[in-house]
């Protein structure tokens, strides 16, 4: 299950909200819909897993802001990193990251724990892209250091031949309960057995290799699949290529962020390009036909007589492809009127001579700022 409604509106708190005040509104409603206190009631539990997909969203600060630019089509570049939600995730996200294994209703888990093998650790890099990668989409090859199966045992972590056996301090169950009573009721605290680290089995012959974790420091060359038009600050989440887990447990997730090489000739501005084009006087005054750069090669732009400095060409099309849509975003072409700084006395000559002219006079009565700027784009 995947919510479709506004993270915000699910937790009833405003764009602004604090951290605490998100958590506060997340622990009132999980009281509220809690399985446990609404058995049977398939409504509640939907609501359950909602208000936890919500904040575990926005209790993140950066998946809080990736959210607040992309909305829902952003959380993940592309629908192959998505997620689905089931009661077991947001059970996870309400014991554990909330309310640290308590049982807060007096009554011990009907659900209990499978004992599971621990997840490997998310890694992160950051991987730099030209502006030509971004416009046309690339597959890059990425060498990373990171935990990998181990080859002597298959990542069992046992010697050949020797196996595990039940842990004796969980009986298998992967974690430790202890009650107590309060004033307020039964609490019963749940916790990741020591003894085993919640998988439920113990090694009774570790392997030489890897000294019984199952894994050992490598490396791998990961393919990565980016798509046209990203920028600066996304990121793409490759699931499994992150650190393999103990003894057989999954691999993490490879976070793979975003960053772009300055480019020779452009700037970016959103999915539009800007090229600074000088002109000498005679260009402005008389017009010209140039070839300007693109990310496609050089084409010819006319110059029309008498443009002013500053003024900005539009070449439709010519800029970055939208992410995961179709169009693209344009070049702009500023105009720039070069000054000579130091003159030859004959060019000397020929300015003293046009300074009578009255063609050459600026306009007596100048436009304002922004309506000069307006009219800069056409």
């Amino acid at each position: 299950m995947t919510s479709k409604k506004d993270y915000y509106e699910v937790l009833g708190v405003q764009r602004s909200a604090p951290a605490e005040e998100i958590k506060k509104a997340y622990r009132s409603l999980a009281m509220k819909y809690h399985p446990d206190r609404n058995p049977g009631d398939k409504e509640a539990e939907e609501k359950f897993k909602e208000i936890s997909e919500a904040y575990e969203i926005l209790k993140d600060p950066q998946k809080k802001a990736h959210y607040d630019r992309y909305g829902h089509g952003g959380a993940r570049l592309g629908s192959q990193f998505s997620q689905e939600w089931d009661l077991s995730d947001a059970l996870r996200i309400f014991m554990s990251e909330d309310f640290g294994g308590f049982d807060f209703f007096g009554t011990r888990s009907r659900r209990g724990r499978t004992a599971r093998k621990q997840k490997g650790s998310d890694l992160q890099i950051r991987l730099t892209l030209t502006l030509e990668d971004i416009a046309h989409g690339v597959e890059k090859k990425i060498k990373i250091k990171k935990q990998v199966t181990c080859p002597t045992c298959n990542g069992s972590g046992s010697q050949a031949g020797r196996g595990t056996k039940s842990c004796p301090m969980c009986q298998g169950v992967g974690e430790v309960r202890q009650v107590s009573n309060s004033l307020f009721g039964q609490f019963v605290n749940i916790s990741t057995c020591p003894r085993c680290n919640g998988e439920g089995t113990v090694i009774e012959n570790p392997c030489d290799h890897c000294r019984g974790e199952g894994r050992i420091s490598g490396d791998e060359v990961i393919n990565v699949k980016i798509p046209a038009g990203v920028a600066a600050g996304n990121y793409l989440t490759v699931e499994g290529a992150g650190n393999v887990g103990m003894r057989g447990g999954p691999a993490g997730s490879l976070i793979v962020l975003i960053d772009e090489a300055e480019h020779e000739h452009f700037e970016r501005h959103g999915d539009d390009l800007l090229f600074t084009l000088y002109l000498n006087i005679t260009q402005a005054v008389l017009g010209d036909s140039i070839e300007v750069p693109t990310l496609e090669g050089k084409v010819k732009l006319e110059i029309n007589p008498g443009t002013q400095s500053g003024k900005i060409l539009r070449l439709k099309g010519r800029g970055l492809p939208h992410l995961r849509q179709g169009g693209q975003g344009d070049l702009l072409v500023q105009a720039i009127v070069w000054i000579p700084n130091k003159l030859n006395s004959s060019e000397k000559k020929l300015f003293q001579e046009l300074a009578s002219s009255e063609n050459i006079q600026p306009p007596k009565k100048d436009k304002s700022f922004f309506k000069k700027f307006k009219e800069s784009f056409f």
